[in-house]
């Protein structure tokens, strides 16, 4: 329990460091879920911020560029991303910082 006097203090410094804080929220990537969007030849996946989920687009020519033997199949496609996760999501969440929107396509590139 904090002294009746330093409560002053507790105030003070808690406040500093909400006006200094960045409200940087991490988007993660729970749902292991994507599929391949023929009519747009690209593979869609999604990230949520918290509370809010956001659809993203990885388009074959981004895929191609990343794992340049790829069939421009659905099969080829969705086997470079489930190969390369880690960079698709590293790359999505930059996307999102630069520009928060409903939906994201990630494009060869922001490889």
């Amino acid at each position: 329990m904090v002294p009746q006097s330093r409560w002053w203090l507790l105030i003070l410094t808690s406040s500093k460091r909400l006006r200094s804080a960045t409200y940087s929220v991490a988007l993660n990537f729970p749902n292991q879920s994507r599929f391949y969007d023929a009519t747009r030849r690209a593979v869609r996946f999604w990230g949520h911020d918290s509370a809010m989920e956001a659809s993203f687009f990885v388009d074959a020519d981004a895929l191609k560029r990343i794992k340049p033997d790829t069939p421009f199949d659905e099969v080829g496609l969705l086997s470079a991303f489930d190969a390369n996760r880690k960079l698709i999501y590293a790359t999505a969440a930059k996307v999102y910082e630069r520009r928060r929107k409903g939906s994201y396509d990630l494009i060869a590139a922001d490889f």
